[in-house]
């Protein structure tokens, strides 16, 4: 799992992503334990100081909870939870409109094409 990190962003914002996806798909349920510290960091093969890092980023900006003795938890705040949620998709949607404006694509090309693709995505699904 150690080839899932890439060198333009530090493994413990990778780490951090990882772990907002994993809440925003329902993968990881509100105030559900994460995995250790040690567990985490041999899952992905990474130092145990970077998933600490990983975890106390997190937990700044209230996503997760450490209890003392008991480990750490996924918010239960909704609030949080769906501020994560926007902020993940607009991440997303600024990456994609960037990389497509840089191919020479207008607004309204991107627009249009999105629309196309998910009008074929909703009839496959059909």
């Amino acid at each position: 799992m150690a080839d899932m990190f890439h060198s333009q962003k530090p493994i413990y914002q990778q780490l951090a992503d990882r772990i907002k996806k994993q809440i925003i798909s329902g993968e990881l349920s509100p105030g559900e334990k994460l995995p250790s510290i040690r567990e985490t960091g041999l899952e992905v093969n990474v130092n145990p100081n970077t998933v600490s890092r990983t975890y106390r980023e997190l937990e700044m900006v209230n996503i997760v909870e450490t209890k003392r003795g008991q480990g750490t938890f996924v918010t239960e705040d909704e609030g949080v939870l769906r501020s994560i949620r926007e902020e993940m998709k607009n991440e997303i949607i600024t990456i994609f409109v960037q990389e497509m404006q840089e191919m020479g694509y207008t607004n309204d090309d991107i627009q249009s094409g999105l629309g196309e693709f998910l009008s074929k995505k909703g009839e496959n699904e059909a």
